[in-house]
């Protein structure tokens, strides 16, 4: 005698909009039931949204100047794409004025259950923190001044570009001068190079000149620059502790 389809059978049946019957197998109405759901549920998401998304993984933001399509995408579906993020404690934070989006950390993802010894090794999934050193951090607070100087003269928005040169002297102020110019602009090359892996400023081009990206502005927030302070004042403080008494 052919057995009934049992309560799991016929909920499956049901789900998938069809007649529990003998002649579909225990196999066969999972199966059917997952096809008519993909045919009633059809994917929310837009391709282009999708592409949008997928450029912010792989890079982490973007600018108009460069992508102005995927920028208006991102400006339009920032409400569905931080759905889309939600599981993944990301966020998408969109700088309207100055053209640029940029994935962000939800507030309070590392603090909650870690105390400060973790939080300090913390690192997201997707999102490292950026480590750099005390030099680099010096010249990414001299760029920003400068950019934001730039941006009250001009506008904000505004293209913001600076030649090396320029640079130079204000480095020297605060990490000294080597006695060789050459050494100095190696120096600062370096420091460039380092900061444009991080996408705050453009290569060096044959004008001698490099833009400086509006991403900067996040970076650096208040808070960093008074942490970076507070760092400076302490390698002061151990190099005037280090001189022998009566020296200048």
């Amino acid at each position: 005698m052919e057995q009934e389809p049992d309560i799991f059978d016929r909920m499956a049946a049901q789900a998938a909009g069809v007649e529990a019957s003998p002649l579909l197998s225990k196999e066969e109405l999972p199966a059917l039931s997952a096809k008519a759901f993909e045919a009633q549920n059809p994917s929310q998401t837009p391709s282009n949204v999708r592409q949008a998304l997928q450029f912010l993984l792989a890079h982490g933001w973007l600018e108009s100047a460069v992508k102005p399509k995927l920028f208006g995408l991102v400006a339009a579906h920032t409400t569905l794409l931080d759905a889309l993020l939600e599981p993944l404690d990301l966020r998408v934070v969109v700088d309207d004025v100055r053209g640029l989006a940029f994935l962000a950390v939800v507030p309070g993802y590392a603090g909650d259950d870690t105390d400060e010894s973790e939080q300090d090794d913390w690192t997201h999934p997707l999102m490292k923190r950026q480590r750099l050193t005390l030099e680099q951090s010096l010249l990414l607070a001299l760029l920003r001044r400068e950019f934001l100087q730039r941006e009250q003269e001009s506008g904000t928005g505004a293209v913001v570009r600076v030649t090396v040169d320029s640079l130079l002297p204000q480095l020297e102020t605060y990490l000294g001068s080597t006695g060789s110019d050459m050494q100095e602009r190696k120096r600062l090359g370096q420091l460039l190079e380092n900061l444009r892996t991080h996408g705050m400023v453009t290569e060096v081009d044959a004008q001698d000149c490099i833009t400086i990206r509006p991403m900067i502005v996040h970076l650096l927030n208040p808070e960093n620059l008074q942490t970076l302070l507070l760092r400076l004042r302490e390698v002061a403080e151990q190099g005037s502790a280090a001189k022998p008494e009566g020296t200048p």
